[in-house]
């Protein structure tokens, strides 16, 4: 059976978010070792479902886009959630960073996605921000990181380009802060990894973007067993009619 379905970036993020709390690397982590969830916007919507609570999404921000590029955007005064053995604990950056080990698991959003999966990150931070602060440790170590990000931030050039080309002191002029970017590897969550994990479904990436309530949008097509789609269908006009939450930034 083949469908179609439109997702607001509002019911994408709440997908992905889904995806990545199904995921088998974060349920074996949340029972045996520790889940790190950084803050970012769709990262909220992890870190509720992780929490099986609603949080304050704008204190989650640690950046945002909004009518200017990466608007400086600390909303509130949140921390990373840490998840041991699925309980929540305070965060302690130092002691977190000497723990962390194989079998935990650091979630980061990014900014864009390229066609070879790599993710790239927005920095406005001069020491990296949070990819200075978990990635380095992530990889010497072995743990692994867990990428939510919506195909509509889709990129066509490779990040590892992009990465060489920006940089904070070497873009003269900016709509709102200047960057760098990261070059991010890990476990990539779409609006189709979700689909998979969460219906067994294949997902395809039609097209992005649309007028009214459809700015920001993606479509997709879902194809699989009736039962599965039904299901995957039914659930995401579920989460296009919850309402939307905006997440306003300030200078």
């Amino acid at each position: 059976m083949k469908a179609t379905v439109v997702l607001s970036p509002t019911a994408s993020q709440r997908l992905i978010a889904q995806g990545a709390a199904a995921h088998p690397l974060v349920r074996s982590a949340l029972q045996d070792g520790t889940v790190v969830v950084t803050l970012g916007t769709t990262n909220g919507f992890v870190a509720s479902e992780l929490l099986e609570e609603p949080i304050d999404q704008g204190a989650f921000a640690a950046g945002v886009i909004d009518g200017t590029w990466n608007l400086n955007a600390r909303l509130g005064e949140a921390t990373d959630l840490v998840l041991h053995h699925g309980i929540r604990v305070p965060f302690d950056e130092r002691a977190l960073l000497e723990g962390l080990t194989a079998g935990d698991v650091i979630i980061k959003g990014g900014n864009a996605l390229d066609p070879f999966g790599i993710v790239g990150v927005l920095m406005a931070a001069p020491n990296g921000g949070t990819v200075g602060r978990y990635f380095p440790t992530a990889v010497a170590r072995g743990v692994d990181v867990v990428i939510p990000i919506s195909v509509a931030k889709s990129v066509h050039q490779p990040i590892a380009g992009l990465s060489i080309e920006l940089g904070s002191r070497r873009v003269d002029l900016a709509m709102g802060l200047a960057c760098g970017m990261a070059t991010l590897t890990g476990h990539v969550i779409t609006e189709i990894e979700a689909y998979a994990l969460l219906f067994d479904v294949l997902a395809t990436h039609v097209c992005s973007g649309g007028i009214g309530r459809g700015c920001g949008s993606v479509s997709l097509l879902l194809d699989g067993n009736e039962a599965n789609v039904r299901e995957a269908y039914e659930r995401t006009e579920a989460l296009v009619a919850l309402p939307e939450i905006p997440v306003q930034g300030r200078q």
